[in-house]
């Protein structure tokens, strides 16, 4: 399985919509905490949805259990808490959830799959963070951020 990342912003419909049909992706898991944001634009839920399957002949989910908490989102963007802390949180989070162990049960039918976030990078965002934690858990997983 090859699991990729994307955030939508500073990516118009476009860039977003060609990075998943050049990457084969089969479902996009969407991760988000909220993900019917009007600022979310063409990553509104339902509408990405339809633009997915439209577009790309690609499946969608929105799978809450891989979100980090409102309190934790709030801490860092507010900068009450630092990136250090809130990775720590949110590490924390996703292994008592133990959201990763059943990763492969749930998607391993598809060969490619990519995390949905906002974050533009995927550097500062908890979209690697399971990813990583994925690819710990099955290092067969191939990792790309896109």
């Amino acid at each position: 399985m090859n699991l990729y990342t994307i955030g939508f912003t500073h990516k118009n419909a476009e860039q977003f919509f060609e990075l998943i049909i050049n990457n084969n992706i089969e479902l996009l898991i969407d991760i988000r905490l909220n993900n019917k944001s009007q600022l979310s634009g063409f990553a509104k839920g339902d509408d990405i949805a339809y633009f997915l399957r439209s577009i790309c002949q690609c499946n969608y989910t929105h799978c809450l259990e891989f979100a980090p908490t409102k309190e934790m989102l709030d801490g860092y963007k507010s900068k009450r808490i630092t990136w250090v802390e809130y990775e720590r949180q949110y590490l924390s989070l996703i292994e008592s959830r133990r959201s990763c162990h059943n990763f492969m049960e749930r998607f391993g039918s598809y060969k490619n799959i990519c995390l949905l976030c906002s974050e533009s990078t995927a550097e500062k965002c908890h979209r690697r963070l399971l990813a990583e934690m994925i690819t710990v858990v099955r290092p067969d997983v191939e990792l790309k951020h896109i």
